[in-house]
């Protein structure tokens, strides 16, 4: 039976995922903007990432907002304890959340070379930065190292390995995500030489993430025992969906079935995050608060469940609106009758390798 407790807590978890998938794919976006190489070899990449994630990067962010708004005053003490003892995390991802955003916005405006490129090193930085130090919030959290009264160590409540492996492993899918979704919008454009480059990234950093994704499991059951029981027990079955789509979305690449691999790859990434919830519950604060002794009043999780429904009419749609419009023909450069796609990617890489030189 569905108490109200587990239904905020499942609408919090909601756009927990929401925001590792639609926000993930943004920061994974910045990761290849810091490899993509020189100035010129790499404007074509930094162009079709400015063009593809430019109208949503910001709308994402609702996500966090929302999450947070939801754990403040669904969950009011265990989102003081965890701001209390994991504040050197939550401060470091914020700062490069702002930074990431100026940055992304500054480098577009910039009138000097030296001004462009130091932009876009913030950018680029943060962007890797931020979903490395939300990585460790969560391993915190699951590794049951943010005591009830909020009095935990501020740097080896982080700073351990359930915490740096779920670190390195959100920066992982992120990227995985970003490269994937940046493979389709560069085939759908009629780029074929940028295609098949993201198509080969995609590749190689789906594997690697895989590997991180199953050798952190190795430290987890002595670091985080409770939350390892949970992994392999309850959230078995959807962390081999996830498995399975992870593998699945680097099949589809390989054969540059790059529209499914998308689907697959958020199937992936969507899965990772369900696991975790699964193997977290019914703890909000693992080992110490749990969803039912964690939830505020009667009245206030009433008033969110509220909310989310209203929020869902009104924000959903134009949410939804603004996903179609960017993945439109007429937005991704494609002219109906026979004229090449991706023109105007062309000219924004020539703008982009003009402005910064060698």
């Amino acid at each position: 039976m569905m108490t109200l407790e587990f239904a905020v807590a499942a609408a919090l978890f909601a756009g927990v995922v929401a925001y590792a998938l639609f926000g993930g794919a943004d920061f994974g976006s910045g990761f290849h903007d810091l490899t993509a190489g020189g100035a010129r070899r790499g404007a074509p990449l930094r162009t079709l990432i400015d063009h593809s994630i430019g109208p949503v990067w910001e709308a994402n962010h609702v996500w966090l907002i929302y999450v947070m708004v939801m754990w403040w005053t669904g969950f009011p003490e265990s989102f003081a304890a965890a701001m209390t003892t994991l504040y050197v995390p939550f401060v470091l991802a914020l700062v490069g959340i702002v930074l990431r955003g100026a940055s992304f916005a500054f480098r577009k405006y910039s009138e000097t070379l030296w001004q462009a490129k130091l932009f876009g090193v913030i950018f680029a930085t943060s962007s890797v930065l931020a979903p490395f130090f939300l990585g460790t919030i969560v391993g915190a959290l699951a590794s049951g190292r943010v005591p009830a009264g909020g009095n935990g160590d501020p740097w080896s409540s982080w700073i351990n390995p359930t915490a740096l492996f779920t670190g390195v492993i959100s920066v992982g899918t992120c990227a995985f995500l970003a490269a994937t979704f940046l493979t389709a919008d560069a085939a759908r454009r009629g780029e074929t030489a940028l295609a098949a480059q993201l198509r080969i990234r995609s590749l190689v950093v789906g594997l690697a993430t895989g590997i991180v994704v199953f050798a952190g499991l190795i430290p987890i059951e002595r670091d985080a025992p409770t939350f390892w029981d949970g992994l392999t027990g309850r959230a078995a079955p959807v962390m081999a969906l996830s498995a399975l789509g992870g593998i699945a979305t680097l099949v589809l690449l390989w054969r540059k079935r790059f529209g499914p691999a998308r689907l697959t790859a958020v199937v992936a990434v969507a899965a990772v995050m369900a696991g975790w919830g699964i193997g977290q519950y019914p703890w909000v604060l693992v080992d110490q608060v749990s969803i039912a002794e964690g939830a505020g009043a009667t009245a206030t999780l009433q008033g969110l469940l509220a909310a989310v429904g209203i929020a869902a009419v009104i924000v959903g749609p134009a949410l939804g609106y603004l996903f179609y419009l960017t993945q439109s023909p007429e937005w991704n450069g494609e002219v109906r009758g026979g004229v090449q796609a991706g023109e105007g990617a062309g000219r924004g890489a020539s703008h982009w390798s003009g402005r910064l030189g060698n």
